[in-house]
């Protein structure tokens, strides 16, 4: 975390606590973002961003806004939708919008899937219940992960409804069958394979130097008794090595035979591993880089859409994440063939604002805004949106 960036942090601390908060709403913070004091104020994405690093910690913020190294495969991912631009076509009625979408037999309203994002708890004393509930309110597809602050059990309560689970590999095999029965029991019908996650989490130097800035006591949270002490409850009782299991073509086909669940394999970026991937008859590829904390390729996530969606021509399920900030950036990824996008920032940016009301919000203005593109763009439907329907400069 660079001086500035600490420095605009401290300055707005300041404003939030300051008698004149208020007549200063408007004033015009770094990137054009403006800290929102209620979450109708929140503009955008970047206004939620604004409000949660006031109050989100300093560690915790670093946890989430960090990259790999220089963080430039983080930057490249928002570059990257900088790349492609959209084509219109006029003199369509788009009166009625329809982004309705559907997912292993589910109707969902928007192609909008909340992205599976550890420890929410970090972020706003909510957690993953917020999210969830959040998730509900709108009527959004959850994944939750391994890393979770909260039971599966717990937040498919609070969904009210099936979510799906994302699956780490800490603790060894016996472990990893103990989680899909947990997920399986609380009738999770997918379970999410993460397979980019080989090179470990030291990399993140954004984070390191965000800890080291971090004055406060973290002992109560980050030390204790066993994993579940460190409110991992999807962690709880291992009985093995804490290091994740070795990756392997063969570990897909072993977890496949274990699990009733549609297993999505998530962390593809090349058209070689996606045929791959259909070939060991996953049901879904998740094309993502982590958010730009797994590696450091210097690759736009939406640029790797576009070559794994070239390979995979519909034959599986399609997904894509890292670097959706917007609902045009949403619009780009349906044009190179994702059926589906996930978001994970954009709402923990809402949770770590306002809690569940402040998701509730990250949802909203995603949505509207790929309400907005379609129209913009003459697709009234998600089916109109099409490799017609963008271009590459």
């Amino acid at each position: 975390m660079d001086i500035r960036t600490k420095s605009r942090r401290e300055f707005m601390r300041y404003l939030a606590t300051s008698p004149v908060v208020a007549a200063m709403a408007g004033m015009d913070f770094a990137n054009g973002a403006t800290a929102a004091m209620s979450p109708a104020d929140a503009i955008d994405i970047f206004d939620l961003k604004a409000t949660a690093e006031v109050n989100i910690p300093l560690a915790h913020w670093g946890y989430l806004e960090t990259g790999v190294n220089d963080d430039e495969t983080l930057r490249a991912n928002r570059k990257a939708f900088e790349k492609y631009y959209a084509r219109a076509k006029r003199l369509v009625s788009v009166a009625d919008v329809d982004m309705s979408v559907e997912i292993l037999g589910t109707r969902w309203p928007t192609p909008i899937i909340l992205a599976p994002l550890g420890s929410q708890r970090g972020f706003h004393a909510e957690g993953e219940l917020g999210s969830a509930r959040a998730a509900k309110s709108r009527n959004h597809l959850q994944i939750l992960s391994t890393v979770s602050s909260t039971s599966v059990e717990a937040v498919a309560e609070a969904r009210d409804a099936p979510v799906w689970f994302q699956l780490y590999t800490r603790g060894g095999w016996e472990d990893v069958k103990t989680r899909l029965r947990r997920a399986e029991a609380a009738g999770c019908p997918a379970v999410v394979l993460t397979v980019d996650m080989a090179g470990g989490p030291d990399a993140r130097h954004t984070l390191k130097r965000a800890i080291r800035e971090d004055v406060r006591d973290c002992a109560a949270c980050h030390e204790g008794s066993g994993i579940a002490a460190q409110g991992k409850p999807m962690l709880g009782g291992m009985s093995g090595d804490t290091a994740e299991m070795d990756l392997t073509w063969e570990f897909l086909e072993r977890l496949r035979q274990e699990t009733k669940m549609k297993v999505f394999v998530k962390g593809i970026v090349t058209a070689e591993d996606a045929e791959k991937s259909i070939e060991y008859g996953v049901d879904g590829i998740i094309v993502s880089n982590h958010g730009g904390r797994a590696d450091e390729s210097g690759r736009g996530a939406i640029e790797s859409l576009e070559e794994v969606a070239g390979a995979v021509r519909g034959r599986t399920t399609l997904f894509m994440d890292s670097g959706i900030r917007r609902g045009v950036d949403i619009f780009k990824a349906l044009a190179l063939g994702a059926d589906a996008i996930l978001v994970g920032r954009p709402y923990i940016y809402g949770l770590g604002a306002f809690g569940q009301v402040g998701v509730e919000r990250a949802l909203d203005i995603l949505t509207q805004e790929l309400r907005i593109a379609m129209q913009s763009f003459g697709t009234p439907t998600l089916a109109d949106i099409g490799p017609h329907s963008i271009g590459k400069f």
